[in-house]
């Protein structure tokens, strides 16, 4: 697997439960310990006696602050999402998802795809983390990307009428089937190219969903 780097970790209200407050140095550095050992070794091999070994932090500490070890990777890649990918705002719509998606994709070829991947498996079995999961990551994700098409349709780069939220499937879509199935590379040229097909529908649907005039 490629090399994760270390991902810059802010306090986050996504990683505060209730209770007793927590050292933000310790937390870091059971967050950073989470992606090194999944990294190095693999999700199914990760565990909560292990990253806290490595963080140098009691296994009670982290289950004080976390239920599972999907909860504390989870909370890391929520973490470094909100950190190192912006909401570019170039004034250019289509540009601006093209970035957004570039960076999202140069994340997963860094070594996220395998640990994301292994996140959506276990919501799959797991209906509570598969809340946290949604509510955490996927819908942050979207609320960026819907913030970004917003502007654009404020600005008319996207119909009025353009259903953003079928937009986002269509880009998030694009990029599951992609991380998922491998079938095709997650690549700055891919996001490029999705970034336009969006653009494309947003625009077209304005001119499908206006009335036809009557020829004389």
């Amino acid at each position: 697997m490629p090399r994760i780097t270390s991902p810059k970790l802010p306090v986050s209200p996504l990683s505060r439960p209730r209770g007793r407050p927590r050292s933000e140095t310790a937390r870091k550095a059971v967050l950073r310990a989470a992606l090194r050992l999944v990294a190095a070794h693999g999700y199914r091999a990760l565990t909560i006696e292990g990253i806290a070994a490595a963080a140098g932090v009691g296994k009670q500490t982290i289950y004080r602050w976390w239920p599972s070890k999907a909860a504390v990777v989870l909370t890391a890649l929520a973490e470094y999402a909100d950190a190192d990918i912006p909401v570019p705002d170039s004034g250019d719509g289509c540009d601006n998802l093209a970035r957004f998606l570039g960076a999202t994709f140069a994340a997963m070829r860094a070594g996220y795809a395998p640990i994301l991947r292994a996140l959506m498996a276990e919501a799959q079995f797991d209906a509570t983390f598969a809340v946290e999961f949604r509510e955490r990551l996927i819908d942050r994700r979207r609320a960026a990307m819907r913030m970004l098409l917003a502007r654009a349709q404020a600005r008319g780069e996207l119909a009025a009428a353009a259903d953003l939220e079928v937009l986002l499937d269509f880009a998030f879509g694009a990029m599951w089937y992609r991380l998922l199935l491998e079938h095709a590379p997650l690549s700055s040229a891919a996001a490029k190219s999705i970034a336009r097909a969006v653009f494309a529908a947003g625009s077209a649907e304005s001119r499908a969903a206006a009335p036809r005039r009557r020829r004389k």
